[in-house]
């Protein structure tokens, strides 16, 4: 609900000013009408309009941590779930959080569940932890499916931090090595075409050289329409990707990167087999939990091949059958699920599936950590060698052929 102030007449003619909660400006019009009151101006007020602006911004990670650890430490203290939801409200000192998890306490009060309250304000709570909220609500787990969202929280925080230290020695270089290449277009080749010119007239000039020619002058007459472009394609890129059919490209791109992709794929499957063992140990029918597993992917791909799984399971079919033909599990996983179902304790093998990908896929993500700063650097000196080579070969066949006409001419005399 949001607050509006008002300046409106009575029946009488006499005007009068106020402040009136509504969900919509329609609905405060409504409400004022009702009121026998015919508005003059009615405007949201300043605390509304501090709230919604909040509401858009997003929160931290590492507060988002601390939250889900607390919410959960309650619960597995016996500490309803509303009274839980106030304390934290009275202890939250971060503006944007505090006011969602109020809004958030006053949908659980009407009788609204946890998972669906949570996905009113998605610029906070992502997909990930909606859905392991809600497979911890419909297998009454709940604590523990909070405690996972901040482990998974943490853990993706730390990751970030270790790409970004790994990354920010190669990116000053990136960034520092591209601005001097750009001035060197600019500024610096224009300078070296009238002494090529002769050899691109006579079709001596090296291809190398030719490019780089043709680059500075591109960036010389258009460099401001490149920029132009870039920024477009920034903006018109973020407007796709925001979408179901942007998000489902880009969920298939990050799994076709090289080295990332088997990354993100086993994190995925791992989530998806631990979400799903846990959801099966505490009675949650498999229909149910494969339906709640499936969001907890993290991937829309990897979702929609659980989806279909799903439906022929549903038809009597075996799980481990439908999730090979999907292309997107490893064949030792399909293995193991396969053992599971038929010694019956599928739900312990799937946690242990969980287990063991995650050890595995932390030494990839150290190996691929590790990688980046090499790589970028190969990258950046094989651009400055291009750079190199580009200007001085002509030079150097230019001098080769001066040195073989010295020599032919000492020779004929």
């Amino acid at each position: 609900m949001a607050e509006f102030r008002y300046v409106a007449r009575e029946l009488s003619g006499l005007q009068v000013e106020g402040t009136v909660s509504a969900a919509s400006e329609r609905e405060a019009l409504g409400s004022l009408a009702a009121k026998n009151l015919f508005p003059v101006s009615i405007n949201m007020a300043d605390s509304a309009k501090a709230h919604h602006a909040n509401k858009r911004r997003r929160v931290p990670a590492r507060i988002l941590t601390v939250f889900y650890t607390q919410l959960a430490d309650l619960l597995r203290a016996g500490v309803p779930l509303l009274r839980s939801l106030d304390l934290l409200v009275k202890q939250t000192r971060q503006m944007t959080l505090k006011l969602v998890v109020q809004e958030v306490r006053d949908q659980v009060a009407d009788g609204t569940r946890l998972a669906e309250a949570l996905r009113q304000h998605p610029t906070v709570f992502n997909e990930l932890t909606i859905s392991m909220v809600r497979a911890g609500e419909e297998g009454s787990f709940l604590e523990e499916s909070l405690q996972r969202v901040a482990d998974f929280t943490e853990h993706q925080e730390e990751l970030k931090g270790r790409v970004v230290g790994a990354m920010a020695y190669p990116a000053f270089l990136v960034v520092v090595g591209g601005l001097i290449l750009i001035g060197m277009l600019i500024f610096f080749v224009p300078k070296f075409e009238p002494l090529f010119e002769t050899m691109r007239t006579e079709g001596t000039l090296p291809w190398a050289t030719i490019a780089l020619l043709s680059a500075s002058s591109f960036m010389k007459k258009y460099s401001w329409v490149a920029m132009g472009l870039i920024g477009l394609a920034i903006y018109f890129g973020q407007r796709y990707f925001a979408n179901d059919i942007g998000k489902l490209r880009l969920d298939e791109l990050r799994l076709k990167i090289f080295g990332i992709g088997r990354v993100i794929r086993s994190l995925a499957v791992a989530r998806f087999c631990r979400v799903l063992g846990t959801l099966l140990k505490n009675g949650v029918p498999i229909l149910t939990a494969l339906n709640i597993a499936k969001d907890a992917t993290g991937n829309r791909v990897i979702s929609a091949a659980i989806a279909q799984a799903a439906d022929h399971v549903s038809s009597g079919r075996t799980l481990a059958q439908p999730l090979a033909e999907c292309g997107q599990f490893p064949v030792d996983v399909l293995e193991m699920i396969a053992v599971g179902e038929e010694a019956n304790n599928l739900e312990q093998v799937l946690v242990g599936i969980a287990d063991k990908m995650e050890r595995q896929t932390n030494r990839q993500l150290d190996m691929v950590v590790r990688l980046l700063e090499p790589l970028m650097l190969v990258v950046m000196a094989g651009v400055i060698l291009f750079v190199l080579i580009a200007l001085m070969l002509p030079i150097f066949n230019s001098s080769s052929m001066t040195a073989v006409e010295t020599f032919f001419r000492q020779t004929v005399v």
